[in-house]
C-alpha cells in the first residue's frame, strides 16, 4: 500500500507537468486504503500540488460501510477548504449524506442506472424491485412527489412491472430516469436544509416528521 500511494503521487507530479488543457480542471486523488497514517499523508501530498480541486478515492471498492465513513471523516478535514472536495464512486443515499456532513462536495456513481437497468426504482430511501409480483396489480404512480417522465405521464407500478418484466428497453430507461431524478432531488433538498440550518449525518427528508420534509 506504501508503494502504491507513491505511485500515485508520482503520476499526479507526471499529470501536472503534462497539462496543458486549460479547459480541463486536473484533480489530484487521495489515496491510502484504510490506513490512516497513508491517508494523512496522501491527503498532505496532494494538497502541496495546489490543484483546483482534490478527490477522495478507494473508499467504494468493498470495504465496510464504517470504513468509508471513518475515512471520509479523517481525511476531508485535511483538504483545502477552498477547493472543490469530490469523493469518488458514492451514490448511495446514507453515504452521500455523511460526506456532505464532513465537507465533501462533489460525487460520481453508476448506481442510478444500473439499479434503473435492473429494475429497481429509488422510492423514499428505499430500493422496489419492480419486477416483483407485488407490482403487478398496483395501478399507482411510482412516487407521487417524483416530477421524473416515469412518475409525472402516471406511468403505474403495474405497467412498469410489465415493461421490466416483458424485457423492454422502456422500463428500464425510466427507471433509470427516476433514479438519477431521486438522487438530485436529494442533493438539492441537501442543499436547502444546509441553508436553512437543519442539516445531519441522518438526513431524510422523505419522512414526514423531518424538518426538511417541505423540500421534498
Amino acid at each position: 500500500m506504501i508503494d502504491a500511494c507513491r505511485r500515485t503521487h508520482a503520476w499526479l507530479a507526471r499529470c501536472v507537468e503534462a497539462h496543458t488543457c486549460e479547459s480541463q480542471a486536473l484533480f489530484g486523488i487521495v489515496q491510502g486504503g484504510c490506513f490512516p497514517h497513508l491517508r494523512r499523508e496522501s491527503a498532505r501530498a496532494v494538497a502541496d500540488f495546489d490543484l483546483p480541486g482534490i478527490a477522495v478515492g478507494g473508499v467504494s471498492v468493498g470495504e465496510p460501510i464504517e470504513e468509508m465513513h471513518r475515512i471520509v471523516r479523517d481525511v476531508t478535514p485535511l483538504l483545502p477548504d477552498a477547493r472543490p472536495r469530490y469523493l469518488m464512486g458514492i451514490g448511495t443515499l446514507r453515504e452521500m449524506a455523511v460526506a456532505v456532513a464532513n465537507g465533501i462536495d462533489l460525487f460520481d456513481c453508476v448506481l442510478p442506472t444500473r439499479l434503473g437497468r435492473h429494475g429497481t426504482a429509488l422510492v423514499g430511501g428505499e430500493r422496489w424491485n419492480l419486477r416483483n409480483a407485488r407490482f403487478r396489480h398496483d395501478h399507482t404512480p411510482l412516487d407521487t412527489s417524483c416530477p421524473c417522465p416515469a412518475c409525472s405521464n402516471n406511468h403505474t407500478r403495474a405497467y412498469l412491472n410489465h415493461l421490466i418484466r416483458s424485457e423492454e428497453l422502456l422500463g428500464l430507461t425510466l427507471l433509470s430516469l427516476h433514479n438519477i431524478t431521486h438522487l438530485l432531488r436529494f442533493t438539492t433538498a441537501m442543499g436547502q436544509a444546509i441553508r436553512e440550518g437543519c442539516f445531519s449525518e441522518d438526513f431524510a427528508p422523505w419522512e414526514p416528521d423531518s424538518p426538511a420534509h417541505h423540500t421534498w
